[in-house]
């Protein structure tokens, strides 16, 4: 993408919002995947407990209970503290993710010492483990689990413990060694299938919010070479706009124009058509940021969208625009451009399907009216299913003309640069309906450092 510099302040604000977004859906999962392993922590402690008094006390096998219970107190404690120091952060990462994965091993390894090593049909939960790092670590740290897998095994192999389990599969169900395999087959399948199926749940939705992401970034890089394209058109059509409004300025004063009123009319219909002309060069300006003043214009939400229609209905053709306006209250703004182009180019696109009649509703809406809602209707033909299905998309179009659709894909990503959004539907019985809703705090007066609107009319 071109560097941050040389982007206008929307595309700005897209591109630090975009980054942003990219970090926090990393972090998201990272969180979400450590509180799986708390929880999963959690479930382990307890069936460690219940499985120890259960052989102790139950099967009549001797257990050297303080130590067991000992080392479950110490994996409690580590839990407790886990949880306490990644609840309020937002960040966790894949080594800290190794090393509860690690301390969960280790944990395990000595449970399995202390209560017949090799020989305890749970050593198989060392599988777990490698699963669920398999799962939750890139490929180096994953080995890193089966590593220190493989060597709590050996361990148990090389250092026997206290307690020797006698296996005798011959006695069926009636063998302690083949009731605890079962147990642990049981334990590891429904433990796999529940928490690592949402973890990989996790890890999907972040994948697709990241895919979503790129998507909007490559979208952020066509406007980008396309706002490039249009300012150094804007800048050339500077010029021979200027020689024509110079030209007719002369012919009004000239025969046959002065003495023709048909020949007028027509005259006066070129210079209106040329000042909307010199409008659109300098909004495209100025969103590229080369004309804007020192500090931003300042308005109230009323004047702005006054001051808009009223200039729609002056240069352009349209019979009928049903401007409906329910504002409880006048809300102070900062004039944005690209906001009032965006407007422009709804309101264009439904007089083009509907030159008769035009509607556009403004209201406040939210639970403390902070969002602004604007409703453009017209009485068209509507959207085709294609069309709403790939709404926002660049080359999106019916019209059947080359460059067509670029109009609403530009809206859309203008809206979403100001936190805000844009939907399409088709009106009952005819028609199509366009809606922007934007949160006021994208339009709000900037509350430190900027200049008041009274001050700078006294300057």
């Amino acid at each position: 993408m071109p560097p941050t510099e040389a982007l206008s302040p929307a595309a700005k604000r897209n591109a630090n919002a975009l980054e942003s977004a990219r970090t926090d859906t990393t972090r998201g999962a990272g969180v979400r995947s450590m509180q799986q392993l708390i929880q999963l922590r959690w479930i382990a402690l307890l069936g460690q407990v219940a499985t120890i008094i259960f052989v102790h006390y139950g099967l009549g096998i001797r257990l050297p209970l303080a130590n067991m219970l000992g080392v479950a107190a110490c994996l409690a404690v580590f839990n407790l503290a886990s949880l306490l120091y990644w609840r309020p952060r937002q960040d966790v990462g894949d080594p800290a993710l190794l090393a509860a994965l690690l301390v969960d091993v280790a944990a395990l390894t000595a449970q399995l010492h202390l209560s017949g090593g090799i020989t305890n049909p749970f050593v198989f939960l060392f599988l777990l483990q490698v699963a669920v790092g398999a799962v939750l670590l890139p490929a180096w740290a994953s080995w890193v689990v089966v590593a220190a897998s493989s060597v709590g095994v050996m361990g148990l192999v090389v250092v026997p413990g206290p307690v020797r389990i006698a296996a005798d599969p011959s006695q069926g169900m009636a063998d302690p060694y083949l009731q605890g395999l079962l147990i642990c087959f049981l334990l590891t399948a429904v433990l796999a299938a529940l928490f690592i199926g949402r973890i990989a749940r996790i890890l999907r939705v972040r994948d697709a919010r990241l895919a979503d992401l790129r998507q909007q970034a490559a979208e952020e890089e066509h406007i980008v070479r396309m706002g490039l394209l249009a300012s150094g058109a804007a800048h050339e059509l500077g010029t021979p706009l200027a020689t024509l409004s110079v030209l007719l300025g002369d012919w009004r004063r000239m025969e046959p124009f002065t003495s023709d009123p048909d020949l007028l009319q027509d005259l006066e219909e070129m210079q209106t058509q040329l000042v909307r002309c010199k409008s659109i060069v300098t909004g495209i300006l100025l969103s590229a940021g080369d004309a804007r003043g020192e500090a931003p214009a300042h308005t109230t939400l009323a004047a702005f969208l006054d001051e808009l229609v009223s200039e729609f209905t002056a240069t352009r053709p349209v019979q009928t625009l049903d401007y409906r306006r329910h504002l409880q209250q006048d809300i102070p703004i900062v004039s944005d451009s690209g906001l009032k182009q965006m407007i422009n180019n709804i309101l264009d696109n439904a007089l083009e399907a509907s030159p008769a009649w035009v509607g556009m509703e403004v209201s406040l809406q939210g639970e403390d009216d902070d969002t602004l809602v604007l409703k453009v209707s017209d009485a068209g033909t509507g959207f085709t299913g294609e069309t709403l299905a790939n709404f926002g998309k660049p080359y999106n179009s019916s019209k059947g003309r080359p460059g067509g659709g670029l109009g609403l894909f530009l809206s859309l990503n203008v809206a979403r640069s100001l936190g805000g959004r844009l939907s399409a539907a088709n009106r009952v019985p005819r028609g199509a309906e366009v809606v922007l809703e934007l949160p006021l705090s994208s339009l709000a007066l900037p509350q430190d450092g900027g200049a008041d609107p009274e001050d700078a009319d006294d300057e």
